[in-house]
């Protein structure tokens, strides 16, 4: 029963985070947000497991996934501010433009 009360908000944010990118696919900094909210999930399961196992691993691969979160969701504002700049739209479909 301890097991389904670290998955239940893990899941519900994992589906919160698929539905935001197939949904919200039109918007860059959406998808960003889709893709540090399913991180956060994968956190939250790390964590959760971790103290049900009393083991400290989980915890810090928890840290792991936060720092690279983080450092993910610098360079990826950083890219949508310039292509904003250049371009002018946020829009994915516009981002076709940058092929080859």
């Amino acid at each position: 029963m301890s097991h389904l009360l670290v998955l239940v908000p893990s899941i519900y944010l994992f589906c919160l985070g698929l539905f935001g990118i197939y949904h919200r696919k039109h918007n860059a900094i959406s998808v960003l947000l889709s893709i540090e909210i399913i991180l956060l999930s994968v956190s939250i399961n790390f964590v959760g497991f971790s103290c049900l196992l009393k083991d400290l691993d989980g915890q810090i691969f928890s840290l792991f996934v936060l720092t690279t979160s983080a450092a993910e969701a610098a360079i990826g504002l950083a890219i949508i501010v310039l292509y904003y700049r250049n371009r002018g739209s946020l829009f994915l479909s516009d981002m076709n433009q940058l092929k080859g």
